[in-house]
C-alpha cells in the first residue's frame, strides 16, 4: 500500500510539474496541460483502487471490472499505465485517451479535459511529455492516499501558484480565497440550496459554499452548484476542480453569460438561492444592442454604456435571484457606485430595494493589482426592518499584506461580518442610509458620503486612491447641485 501523501508533499509534487514546463510555454498556459494530466492520473488511480476493492469482495477480475463498481469508466487503452508505455507521438496518445474517457462518461465528463494543443510537438516535444508523465507517476493519487478534500486543497494551491505566476491573467483565473470566504459567510448557504456563479472561473466561489457547510459540520453534498465560464479551458478546470473536491452535483457550462445564459427554466432564467460572483471589470467588447432587446428581460434598470458592461452582469444577477430566498454577493470596482453614465441604472437599483449592503475593501486583494474593490450584496426578500435601507461599510483598513500579497485575516473577516449582520451604524466604520437619504445624494453610493471618517493627518495618509476619488466625486456632485440651484434662482429672477 502506498503511503499517505502529506499536504506539503502534494504541493511539491504538483508544482514540480510546472517546473518541467518552465521556459517551454507561458506560465498562463500551464493550467491547460497540468490540470488535465492530474485529473487523468487521479481517475486512473481511483479506478484501480475501486477495482482492487471489488476484487477483494468477488475474487473475480471480470466482476471487479463491472461498471457498478466504478464511478467512472476507463476504456481499454485510456488508462494512465497505457499512456506511460507510449514512446512516440505521446501528445496524440494523451489526447486520444482523454477523448475516449470523455466519450465513455458522457453524462459527467464531456469536455472536462479542455482543449490543450497536445499534438503540437514544437510546444510539447515527446521528451517533455514523457518527463511529465514520469513525474506524475511517482505518486499514487488514490482516495486512500489522498482524500478528496486534501486533493482539492492541493488543486487550489496550484491555482493560486498559477495566478501568481501568470501576471495579468490572474484576475480572471483566481479570486483571493480569504475574500471569497467572507462573501460566503455573509450569504450563509444552507444544505440543499442552489448556488450560482455566472462568471465562475475555476469554480472557487462555488466550492467555497460546500467548504463552509463542511466546516460547520452540515450536510454539503446536496448543494446544487451551477456555474458558467466564457473561457473554455478555464470552464474545464472548474469541472475538474469540483470533481476533485468530491462535489458530484456540479453543473459547469461554457459560454458567454450575457449573450447566451446557460441555465434556463423554459424561456426564462433559472433562479437561485445564492449567487456569488466576480464579473470581469468594465469590459467593452459586449453586445449592447442584444442586451437592449434581451429576451430574458434582464435590462430591468436600463442598458449600460458600451464601454462598461458591469451593470449588465449586475442586472443578470438580480434577475437570477429566487424571489423568496435569493441573495447575492458581487465583487465590483468602486466605479459602479458613482460613475455618472450609470446614474440612471443606479437610481433604479436603489428603488428596486434589492440593494442590501455596500462594503468597501482595502487595496491589493487581487493578484498583481493594487486596485480597491467593493462587495455589493443583494437580497430579494429583505426583513421588514431593513426594507428601504442600505448598509455601508468602510473596511478599507481591514486588510493584511505579506510577501506582496494582500489578504483578510480572520479578525478582519469577523469585524466585517459582524457589522454586516448587525446592520447598524458604527462610527467611522458602518452606517445605514434610507432610500430617501440616498436619493438626496443623487443616488450616488460612494461610501464616504455615508460613512464619515475622522479627518486627522494620519487618516488622510491612509486614504486610498479610490476613496480619495470618491470623496472628490461626492464633493463635485454637491457643487454641481449648488450651481444648478443658483442658476435656477437666476432664471427665475430674469423671468420676472
Amino acid at each position: 500500500m502506498s503511503p499517505r501523501i502529506t499536504q506539503r508533499e502534494l504541493e511539491s509534487y504538483l508544482w514540480g510539474a510546472a517546473v518541467v514546463l518552465r521556459g517551454l510555454i507561458d506560465a498562463g498556459d500551464y493550467k491547460q496541460y497540468i490540470f488535465p494530466l492530474v485529473f487523468l492520473k487521479r481517475l486512473s488511480d481511483v479506478y484501480d483502487e475501486e477495482h482492487a476493492a471489488a476484487l477483494e469482495i468477488y475474487g473475480d477480475d471480470e466482476l471487479a471490472g463491472l461498471p457498478e463498481n466504478h464511478r467512472f469508466a476507463i476504456p481499454d487503452g485510456a488508462h494512465w499505465q497505457d499512456i506511460r508505455k507510449v514512446t512516440g507521438d505521446v501528445g496524440a496518445a494523451i489526447l486520444a485517451a482523454m477523448r475516449a474517457i470523455e466519450s465513455a462518461n458522457l453524462d459527467t465528463l464531456t469536455g472536462v479535459f479542455g482543449d490543450g494543443d497536445w499534438g503540437n510537438k514544437n510546444l510539447l516535444p515527446d521528451r517533455t511529455l514523457k518527463e511529465l508523465i514520469e513525474h506524475f507517476s511517482t505518486k499514487t493519487l488514490s482516495v486512500r492516499n489522498l482524500p478528496e478534500d486534501e486533493l482539492g486543497q492541493g488543486y487550489e494551491y496550484l491555482i493560486k501558484k498559477f495566478a501568481d505566476d501568470s501576471g495579468h491573467t490572474a484576475q480572471e483565473f483566481y479570486t483571493n480565497r480569504t475574500l471569497v470566504h467572507l462573501m460566503t459567510m455573509m450569504l450563509k448557504p444552507e444544505p440543499g440550496e442552489s448556488v450560482y456563479d455566472p462568471t465562475c472561473g475555476t469554480g472557487g466561489m462555488l466550492i467555497s459554499t460546500a467548504a463552509e457547510l463542511r466546516r460547520q459540520g452540515k450536510e454539503w453534498r446536496n448543494l446544487r452548484l451551477y456555474g458558467q465560464e466564457f473561457n473554455y479551458g478555464t470552464s474545464a478546470i472548474a469541472r475538474m476542480n469540483l470533481f476533485l473536491h468530491g462535489i458530484a452535483d456540479g453543473h459547469i457550462a461554457h459560454g458567454d453569460t450575457l449573450t447566451k445564459p446557460a441555465f434556463l427554466d423554459g424561456a426564462r432564467l433559472r433562479t437561485f438561492d445564492v449567487v456569488l460572483a466576480n464579473p470581469p471589470y468594465s469590459i467593452k467588447a459586449w453586445n449592447r444592442t442584444a442586451f437592449a432587446n434581451d429576451p430574458y428581460g434582464r435590462n430591468i434598470w436600463g442598458v449600460p454604456p458600451q464601454g462598461r458592461a458591469d451593470y449588465a452582469f449586475f442586472q443578470h444577477i438580480a434577475a437570477s435571484l429566487d424571489p423568496g430566498t435569493g441573495r447575492a454577493a458581487i465583487l465590483f470596482p468602486h466605479g459602479v457606485l458613482f460613475r455618472r453614465e450609470e446614474a440612471g441604472l443606479r437610481e433604479k437599483l436603489v428603488r428596486s430595494d434589492l440593494l442590501e449592503a455596500v462594503i468597501g475593501l482595502g487595496a491589493g486583494l487581487f493578484y498583481n493589482s493594487p486596485m480597491e474593490a467593493v462587495v455589493v450584496t443583494l437580497r430579494a426578500n429583505k426583513p421588514a426592518e431593513r426594507r428601504g435601507r442600505v448598509l455601508f461599510i468602510n473596511a478599507i483598513d481591514e486588510v493584511a499584506r505579506e510577501k506582496a500579497q494582500s489578504f483578510l485575516r480572520e479578525h478582519h473577516q469577523q469585524r466585517i461580518l459582524a457589522a454586516y449582520e448587525e446592520f447598524d451604524s458604527d462610527d467611522g466604520f458602518a452606517a445605514v442610509a434610507t432610500s430617501d437619504q440616498i436619493a438626496n445624494k443623487q443616488y450616488s453610493l460612494a461610501i464616504p458620503l455615508y460613512v464619515t471618517r475622522s479627518s486627522t493627518a494620519a487618516d488622510a495618509e491612509k486614504m486610498g486612491v479610490v476613496e480619495a476619488l470618491t470623496v472628490w466625486r461626492a464633493a463635485a456632485a454637491k457643487a454641481d447641485t449648488a450651481i444648478d440651484d443658483v442658476l435656477a434662482i437666476l432664471r427665475q429672477e430674469v423671468a420676472r
